[in-house]
């Protein structure tokens, strides 16, 4: 999840509305960095932040897709007569469920990375995570 950037201004004649509206804006956020400076009459708050209500959403898709892949991953196992990690290990399905691809290629690229071959399963582990994203958003 990437930095956001907003800056408030905080004036001497209306400091009490200012840090008010400040501060209703820092309880929504995680805050990485805060700068100020003063200058021609009011200070000049720089915040830098990650949205607390992205952060929750991200949390949740990747929980959805977790949950999704795993049930898949246990059914298979169990018809092949396999550990459910010699399906998919659990640092892929971690992998999958942050990035979510929608195609094999995106899928293949994570799993590389990953290093852990997904051939002949590429299909499959595509059509949960978008049949989870669509189910998220209906």
């Amino acid at each position: 999840m990437t930095l956001e950037i907003r800056t408030f201004s905080i004036r001497d004649a209306t400091h009490d509305e200012d840090e008010t509206r400040l501060a209703s804006f820092l309880r929504t956020v995680e805050v990485s960095r805060i700068d100020t400076a003063y200058a021609e009459g009011a200070w000049r708050v720089l915040v830098q932040y990650r949205d607390l209500r992205r952060k929750e959403e991200t949390a949740q898709i990747e929980s959805a897709i977790i949950s999704a892949i795993n049930s898949w991953r246990t059914e298979v196992a169990k018809s092949l007569g396999v550990d459910r990690e010699e399906v998919l290990s659990n640092v892929v399905v971690a992998e999958i469920a942050r990035y979510a691809p929608t195609t094999e290629i995106e899928l293949s690229v994570i799993s590389s990375a990953a290093g852990f071959d997904v051939a002949g399963r590429g299909g499959q582990i595509v059509q949960i995570v978008r049949q989870t994203m669509e189910d998220l958003t209906n």
